[in-house]
């Protein structure tokens, strides 16, 4: 089953029900769509972070389509084969200025959909909406988290203004009645957006239930060093049937790619504990917070670094892939990123990986050639990896034992390589990765 996931950042639904064929010809296993609740600045907020400040649980409606385009995007995909994964944010509720700022969705909202009761109630996706969903009862009043190390900050305190639900009952009741109603509209998976800032409590009582047996769940706990992930990440592994982004996998590929590291670390980093056990991890060269939150540019990696850690993730054994397509939106605070991701989807290099991984799949990784600035490893009998971060040409002499003989052609590059006798030869171009596929005798 193909598992790489698209991460159709702030994509239009009509958008994506009319790529649906595509985005499955490609190979991609699955989408995961931005935040589809009823949200701050309603259809007129183009911004991508409005998605990210939810108004009520209880409408499908956003800059990106209403209840309808959302049911006819995931009916498309799923008529191609394609699982689809919806990014739900539970931690809090919009930032908003306004005199009831504790109540949500407000009075003027209400007035709203009293006053257009028809078309609200076709993007209604649960309950009454001629009452309140959330009042000041249900949120923590500690005001904002100032250590962001400190685990009872991060997660009793707001984030940067953003009201911050309480644990109570009504809250948990609510959120597991919103993920029934979509799992109606059939969602395969949720994507549980700033994970490292909920109570584990919380996640189990909403996550961990029988109405979400199957469901393929995955955390946002965003970390970048050891401290972090001890008070963020560690405790939360033991949660049934919840995988996370793999900062630590991450962590390593920014080390391995610093002019003093070294691409031996990449041969099997979740035995030191630098990268998450394969069974939990979605792997990744770049979120959607990195290029677009100031604070986490710091951590994106160079361009060609990026080319290269794809090679690696989609090319090695373990963890499911996510792969970020956006529409230029972090270009306009920084043109340098200008089409650097943009429909980067259906690029030829990302293609050709995804290819790869797809026919790879289940077949065991081994290393063949190990070095500071290149390796080369194995996928079963009939893939070959290899990937060089320095500026020379690199030559290794690579054994055959375990390898199908015949040619093999490069999934990225095209080329065609015979492998015959005991040994063989690679060639690997200076700042490159080849993605070699047994292509018969």
């Amino acid at each position: 089953m193909n598992d790489v996931i698209l991460h159709a950042f702030d994509w239009r639904y009509t958008n994506l029900a009319n790529h649906a064929d595509e985005i499955a010809a490609l190979g991609y296993g699955a989408v995961l769509i931005p935040p589809p609740l009823y949200s701050r600045d309603d259809e007129s907020g183009e911004a991508w972070w409005n998605r990210y400040q939810p108004k009520d649980y209880r409408v499908l409606r956003s800059y990106l389509g209403n209840k309808h385009d959302l049911e006819g995007a995931v009916a498309a995909l799923h008529t191609e084969g394609v699982r689809v994964y919806a990014d739900v944010v539970f931690n809090h509720m919009a930032n908003e200025n306004r005199p009831d700022r504790g109540y949500f969705p407000g009075e003027v909202e209400l007035r709203r959909y009293k006053r257009q009761r028809d078309e609200f109630e076709r993007d209604r996706l649960y309950g009454n909406l001629d009452v309140g969903l959330f009042s000041p009862w249900d949120f923590n009043s500690d005001g904002n988290i100032q250590d962001w190390t400190d685990l009872h900050e991060a997660i009793e305190h707001s984030l940067s203004g953003l009201p911050d639900l309480d644990l109570n009952q009504w809250v948990i009741e609510q959120q597991r009645a919103c993920l029934s109603a979509l799992n109606a509209i059939r969602f395969d998976g949720y994507r549980v957006d700033a994970v490292k800032h909920l109570p584990e409590e919380h996640l189990r009582r909403v996550f961990v239930t029988a109405e979400m047996a199957g469901k393929f769940l995955f955390g946002e706990s965003l970390t970048s060093n050891d401290l972090e992930e001890g008070a963020f990440l560690w405790p939360l592994l033991d949660i049934p049937g919840l995988a996370f982004y793999d900062f630590l996998l991450h962590e390593t590929l920014r080390r391995v790619f610093s002019p003093s590291g070294s691409m031996r670390e990449l041969v099997d980093p979740a035995a030191f504990g630098q990268a998450l056990p394969w069974w939990q991890a979605v792997t990744f060269s770049v979120t959607h917070d990195m290029p677009n939150n100031e604070g986490f540019r710091g951590v994106m990696l160079h361009p060609q670094d990026e080319y290269l850690a794809n090679v690696y993730l989609l090319g090695r054994d373990g963890g499911v892939p996510l792969v970020y397509t956006d529409h230029n939106q972090s270009a306009r605070a920084h043109p340098e990123d200008r089409d650097r991701w943009a429909q980067a989807w259906q690029r030829e290099d990302l293609a050709a990986m995804v290819r790869f991984h797809n026919a790879a799949q289940g077949q065991p990784q081994r290393s063949l050639f190990e070095a500071d600035g290149f390796v080369v490893f194995a996928r079963g009998d009939l893939g070959l990896i290899a990937i060089n971060k320095t500026e020379q040409w690199q030559h290794p002499t690579i054994s055959t034992w375990g390898l199908r003989p015949g040619n093999y052609r490069c999934q990225i590059h095209g080329q065609t390589m015979a492998v015959t006798g005991e040994h063989f030869s690679l060639a690997i171009p200076p700042r490159e990765a080849q993605m070699w596929l047994w292509a018969g005798l």
